[in-house]
């Protein structure tokens, strides 16, 4: 056998050794479909082929074979520049830190767009000049996917899913409140147009002309919080009936820091003092719609004494843990005279238990700094990949 050209002998001594040599495409996807969804990013830099097999389908699938599946928290920030929003996903480090990382192939959103997740996806609604386009992300491989046009222009969305289908409202424009449903098996719009109202002395009355303060799907139940009466109103999907709810859940609960665990609603109260746009309330709150009651979480005493000049606070459901986002400000600033300087963004895991009697339980299972921007968070979606 002739020996080997000196050319030959440099350009096999440059080449890095194949980490997986030979092996058959399944069965490299059956290794990688273990690997943890967070060392992706990294295996996509080892080569095309690598590049290539963490985006396809067929990984995906073996994953959920495998019961392999992550959740991910992507989380929505407010920019000044433009007024856009842009979409970061919450990563783990080698040393078991977490921090914020932008996601530049996604388009940003803007004011007026509403998004939720559902499983591996995530759909974006009123978009565009007219604000009837909506798109669905694929949070696998961070790619996007028109959907057909909304039924009705909008100008302000609010969007959550219940079952297979996606409940968006438009509430701003002329106060004309109207739902539409979008099915999320067959990516089309259902024909029928919610339009609330109820009954009330006999005879129907509708809810045009009310101001949606705030709204939220919770229990397969569609609640509005209605403005300036002093109730919320309550599609109940099951029975295709509006309800009048007089203990009024909304008028303490903002749909953003807000989330729901087991049935259990855990939110994050926004009162504040003076002009101040910090908050100063020490601990999470929680509401049973069965027993209809409201708590608070136990046992965070020590953490909330250690935050101060909490700022645009949201909460979240991570894997059925709590992940509660806030932003520390500059103590120098004060509403109506803000000062140009960063933003601390922080996150906690808390663990939540129902033990004997009802009551619920954390317990800090992280908590650190996991971005420095100019703004806050947003929004906060949990995917399953």
């Amino acid at each position: 056998m002739a020996s080997k050209t000196m050319a030959e002998k440099e350009r096999s001594s440059s080449e890095p050794p194949s980490l997986i040599p030979s092996l058959p495409e399944d069965v490299i996807i059956d290794i990688l479909a273990r690997v943890s969804r967070w060392e992706y990013p990294t295996l996509s830099l080892v080569s095309k082929q690598f590049r290539s097999l963490v985006v396809l389908p067929e990984l995906y699938a073996r994953r959920s074979l495998l019961g392999c599946t992550q959740h991910c928290l992507y989380i929505v920030l407010y920019e000044g520049e433009n007024n856009l929003y842009r979409w970061y996903i919450l990563c783990r480090k080698a040393n078991g830190n977490r921090s914020l990382v932008r996601i530049p192939s996604l388009p940003p959103l803007t004011s007026g767009e509403s998004s939720v997740a559902v499983g591996s996806k995530i759909y974006v609604f009123g978009s565009g000049i007219a604000k009837t386009s909506a798109y669905c992300i694929d949070c696998r491989s961070h790619t996007v996917q028109p959907l057909p046009s909304m039924p009705v222009p909008i100008s302000y969305t609010m969007a959550g899913i219940i079952k297979e289908k996606i409940y968006v409202m438009d509430y701003v424009e002329d106060c004309k409140n109207v739902i539409m449903l979008f099915n999320t098996k067959t990516h089309m719009w259902e024909p029928e147009i919610l339009k609330p109202d109820m009954e009330v002395r006999g005879e129907r009355r509708s809810f045009d002309g009310f101001f949606v303060d705030e709204w939220m799907v919770l229990a397969d139940k569609v609640y509005l919080g209605l403005r300036p009466v002093r109730y919320c109103l309550v599609y109940d999907t099951a029975e295709n009936i509006w309800r009048r709810d007089d203990m009024n859940m909304m008028r303490s609960i903002k749909r953003a820091t807000a989330c729901v665990i087991d049935d259990m609603l855990y939110y994050y109260p926004r009162f504040n003092q003076d002009d101040d746009d910090f908050f100063v309330v020490k601990y999470i709150s929680t509401y049973d719609l069965k027993r209809r009651c409201w708590g608070v979480v136990k046992g965070l005493k020590k953490l909330f004494s250690k935050m101060r000049n909490l700022w645009c606070v949201h909460t979240a459901n991570y894997g059925g843990k709590l992940a509660l986002f806030y932003s520390k400000k500059d103590k120098n600033y004060r509403r109506g005279r803000d000062v140009e300087s960063k933003r601390e963004i922080w996150c906690v895991e808390i663990s939540v238990e129902r033990r004997h009697g009802g009551e619920i339980w954390g317990k800090v299972e992280w908590c650190g700094q996991v971005l420095v921007a100019d703004r806050g968070v947003m929004n906060c979606l949990n995917v399953m990949v």
